[in-house]
């Protein structure tokens, strides 16, 4: 709801594509610090940095909606919100995760993660929905109450979430060298580097962030706008029959999810998004247009939920916070991909732009896939274990 609400005020009140972009892109500039959430979370237990992440929102949803108002909010203090907000909020994924990976037995890990991610896809559903309704009906500033109101009731909820304090670990040091986050962060970064499962996990999921994401999240608002004609109503139907697809997806791996090879699956889904995404590209019809995002929301269920259960899965017991924090990180790539997208298309248009991203993506996905598929596509490989 927010990133809609907020998204669409940037794009009306600026008239730019390159303030959209920039605002996308503000909303991930936290996964550069995202490994030290992991790391918080090892040490002082996931549920307890959940719970303070999220009053943070609540607390800047509050400040918004007390600037919307007082007739004081500019498109720079939505900016400025984007901006702290993606401080924090590319973190909440990968402790999410840790909570799954605290919880549930490794061979239910892909089933376990597939209901996790049905709850976030059915939230964009209704959110896309009743985000773009509320600001018609009721306007912005009731809408921004609502937006606070939830993320408070996240916090409560957060509280029955999962273990309350962190886990106990051996240790890897001398027992008279003091704990150092930065020692905790470089002996993930070790691992990850060392275990080549880990590694082509992170660099397929770099390259999704890099060139899939922005033209499937990130852009919408222009398409809406520029592209279809139309208005935030018909962008809440864009983002909500995204989100559809990608909960038909991850209900389907509920269903099947412990008899598939997460390895291959991950990959054949990351290939068959950009495939589409280069369709959805072309499309210039709205309904036709939300009818390729469904169906590309299913292709990227098909390749996120196998991933996060991959990483959950390869990773021990004391490295899970931190593996999740730099899987964080490779949504950094969100920001690249998006402030390159804004000049890309004023100069050379989005249906160019777009179908660039894809190609790219689609050569490197390939490419991924052919260096390690000892790990992640012969049939014997650990990724493909059912």
């Amino acid at each position: 709801m927010e990133t809609l609400i907020l998204g669409w005020y940037v794009l009306v009140e600026t008239h730019s594509v390159l303030l959209l972009t920039l605002f996308a892109s503000l909303q991930h500039v936290g996964t550069l610090i995202a490994p030290m959430f992991g790391v918080m979370g090892d040490r002082l237990g996931h549920r307890n940095v959940l719970c303070a992440m999220r009053a943070f929102y609540a607390m800047l949803a509050a400040i918004l909606a007390i600037f919307i108002f007082t007739g004081t909010l500019t498109p720079v203090y939505a900016l400025i919100s984007a901006g702290l907000l993606g401080l924090v909020r590319p973190s909440d994924i990968g402790m999410r995760a840790a909570l799954v990976g605290d919880t549930m037995p490794s061979r239910q890990m892909v089933g376990a993660m597939s209901i996790q991610r049905t709850t976030q896809d059915s939230a964009k559903v209704v959110g896309a929905l009743t985000g773009a309704g509320l600001v018609a009906i009721l306007g912005m500033g009731p809408a921004y109450i609502v937006v606070a109101a939830l993320y408070g009731l996240s916090v409560l909820l957060t509280l029955k979430a999962g273990s309350v304090r962190a886990m106990t670990h051996p240790k890897t040091a001398s027992a008279f060298e003091r704990p150092s986050p930065w020692r905790d962060l470089r002996e993930g970064i070790a691992y990850v580097r060392h275990t080549p499962t880990l590694l082509a996990v992170m660099c397929l999921a770099f390259l999704l962030n890099l060139t899939a994401f922005p033209i499937f999240n990130g852009l919408l608002p222009y398409v809406a706008k520029e592209v279809y004609g139309t208005d935030r109503v018909g962008l809440g139907y864009m983002a909500a029959g995204a989100a559809l697809g990608a909960l038909m997806g991850s209900i389907a791996l509920t269903r099947h999810g412990s008899s598939i090879r997460p390895g291959r699956v991950m990959v054949a889904g990351g290939v068959i998004w950009y495939a589409l995404l280069l369709v959805f590209a072309q499309v210039e019809q709205r309904t036709a247009g939300i009818a390729v995002l469904m169906v590309a929301g299913f292709a990227q269920s098909l390749s996120q939920v196998p991933m996060s259960a991959l990483l959950l899965r390869t990773s021990g017991d004391p490295f899970r916070g931190r593996v999740m924090g730099i899987r964080m990180l490779a949504i950094y790539g969100n920001m690249p991909g998006l402030l390159l997208a804004g000049p890309l298309i004023t100069n050379f248009g989005y249906r160019s732009t777009a179908s660039l991203y894809c190609a790219i993506g689609l050569a490197f996905a390939v490419l991924i896939a052919w260096h390690w598929r000892a790990h992640l596509w012969l049939r014997d490989a650990a990724a493909n274990t059912r």
